[in-house]
């Protein structure tokens, strides 16, 4: 892919990811090439490559839209999650850890303690984010962390769907900062299996959730 494409996939996933373009949205060509004064091709790229990362999806006859999540695709992503992440953190327990890694898990979960003081649920709902990368990063392995990056975006697709930011963050805040305690004294097994059981609640939770935020978007 060329450095223009590339330059238009990273604009669209973030305006994918900061809810600007909504699941569900099209992405016709045409006003994307008068947008963003490029060519077809290049957006075609780009979009493919959006494709490629889950993010859009081409519907035929129709063209291209950003993906809206089914709750079997939610619950698989959910699955796939807990098995990298808490696989990470087992693994990180059986080696030494970089100090820094571990700070930034505490740290994370820091910000996301701030953000819901000052009832700013965006910022928390990212700091969440941060916080699992940051636990997958424990492992120091890089594919685990391209994976956890990918899983992250495509969760985001859901969580753009909830209309109540604070329902989906606010359970986790003090769980974060649990686990980042744990990471930093060096109990990663304790983490771990603390992680597995917080990802299954969570995953209950969230599917609860956004079975409901698509329900009432369809009544």
């Amino acid at each position: 892919m060329g450095s223009t494409a590339e330059r238009v996939a990273d604009l669209l996933r973030g305006q994918v990811l900061e809810g600007e373009l909504r699941p569900g949205m099209q992405l016709a060509e045409e006003p994307l090439v008068e947008a963003l004064a490029v060519s077809r091709n290049t957006v075609r790229e780009a979009l493919q490559k959006l494709s490629q990362e889950r993010l859009v999806e081409h519907h035929r006859h129709r063209g291209v839209f950003v993906r809206r999540l089914g709750r079997d695709d939610l619950s698989d992503l959910c699955g796939l999650r807990r098995a990298v992440e808490v696989g990470a953190v087992r693994d990180a327990a059986a080696h030494a850890v970089d100090p820094e890694l571990a700070a930034a898990v505490r740290a994370a979960a820091e910000s996301g303690r701030r953000a819901a003081d000052a009832g700013d649920w965006g910022a928390a709902g990212t700091a969440n984010a941060q916080t699992h990368l940051a636990l997958a990063a424990l492992a120091g392995n890089t594919r685990v962390d391209e994976t956890m990056r990918a899983l992250v975006a495509e969760m985001r697709l859901a969580f753009l769907v909830v209309s109540d930011p604070r329902a989906l963050h606010e359970p986790y805040v003090e769980a974060n900062l649990a686990l980042g305690e744990q990471v930093v004294s060096g109990r990663l097994t304790e983490a771990a299996d603390e992680l597995d059981a917080y990802l299954r609640r969570a995953e209950r939770h969230l599917l609860d959730i956004y079975s409901a935020a698509i329900a009432a978007d369809r009544a």
